[in-house]
């Protein structure tokens, strides 16, 4: 499912025009956002937790030379299904 077809689902069942619930949309992804970045998680019950994973430095190797290179330290986004979609799901 594309950002467009979120956008007409939403729109379809709230019943507001495509251009607010585009709106609202791209508002809820900035909120989210702005809320990893702070390192705080976002549980949204029944559908699931977004959170922050830290990745330690490390060591890797340049698959076509061989040569041993440094990975930095990074964060990345997490998501953790809830029950009730694990449930939907299944």
């Amino acid at each position: 499912m594309t950002k467009a077809e979120l956008v007409d689902v939403v729109a379809d069942g709230s019943d507001i025009s495509k251009a607010a619930a585009a709106r609202a949309l791209d508002s809820l992804i900035d909120g989210i956002t702005k809320a990893l970045k702070k390192g705080d998680k976002v549980t949204l019950v029944g559908f699931g937790t977004f959170s922050v994973s830290k990745r330690k430095a490390r060591k890797g190797r340049n698959p076509q030379t061989g040569e041993e290179i440094k990975i930095a330290a990074s964060k990345a986004p997490k998501f953790t299904a809830g029950k009730a979609l694990k449930q939907a799901l299944n």
